[in-house]
């Protein structure tokens, strides 16, 4: 669940503006992402929209030439560079302060991180299902939390280093399978950072490595999730044979 609030709401939603979503389905996706105890709905989008703005530079919050320690969590272990700080300040985020929903999340941040992302799942098993108190707590506080912040962070560091570049070869973010397994589809990641507002955040025709993708289009069969964008795939197979490593199978056809 908290997966999908990072992957569906505060990403693909709040930062990129891919789709749109119904009041309720906003309601779902920030409950989703508090329960993943990361910052909050502004922070977290205000960083990931510099980061897509000036990637890899000194104003990048996670900037992966500073090594996999860094881009995976050193980042949040020290002050921000001033180029970070200057560039944020300059970031349009009008669109997520007027979400009402971002509103709500943001004033009563605290309360909401501490119940929905500790409290509440960890008395859940116990109080329910009479697991022990001891291993509930040490699964959803020590384990559950620690793999959701590490599989988000492999976004930054795994996705920015290691992989193929099918779409843009002159970027560091790459297709990383593993990456993509561990996080719902958010590894494809040099598809990502060359088309970063389609919804998909990929380029594949199936749901098999990206499970967000088809919990957007579920919630888009009913209406909750709508205007969702992607480009033609006559603009995407452009791409590909312009700035391309050649490792895609278009690439790979042509120059048989």
């Amino acid at each position: 669940m908290n997966g999908f609030g990072i992957t569906g709401g505060v990403h693909r939603l709040w930062s990129h503006r891919s789709y749109k979503a119904t009041l309720p389905l906003r309601i779902i996706l920030m409950i989703c992402f508090t329960m993943a105890g990361q910052n909050p709905i502004h922070d977290w989008v205000r960083d990931h929209r510099v980061h897509h703005k000036y990637t890899e530079t000194s104003a990048d919050p996670h900037n992966a030439k500073r090594g996999f320690f860094f881009s995976h969590v050193g980042w949040l272990m020290m002050r921000k560079h001033p180029d970070v700080i200057r560039r944020g300040k300059e970031i349009d985020m009008d669109d997520v302060l007027a979400d009402p929903v971002v509103q709500f999340h943001v004033k009563h941040f605290s309360i909401l991180k501490m119940m929905l992302a500790f409290i509440i799942p960890s008395i859940v098993p116990p109080l329910l299902f009479g697991e022990d108190w001891f291993w509930s707590i040490v699964a959803i506080c020590v384990y559950r939390y620690c793999c959701s912040l590490n599989f988000t962070w492999f976004v930054n560091s795994a996705a920015h280093l290691w992989g193929y570049k099918p779409y843009d070869k002159k970027i560091n973010p790459s297709e990383n399978l593993g990456v993509s397994i561990v996080t719902m589809g958010e590894g494809w990641h040099n598809y990502h950072h060359t088309f970063p507002w389609d919804y998909k955040a990929a380029e594949l025709g199936n749901y098999s490595f990206n499970l967000t993708t088809f919990w957007i289009d579920m919630f888009a069969k009913i209406g909750w999730a709508y205007d969702l964008r992607a480009p033609s795939r006559q603009f995407v197979e452009r791409v590909i044979m312009k700035t391309g490593d050649g490792s895609h199978s278009i690439s790979r056809l042509v120059t048989k």
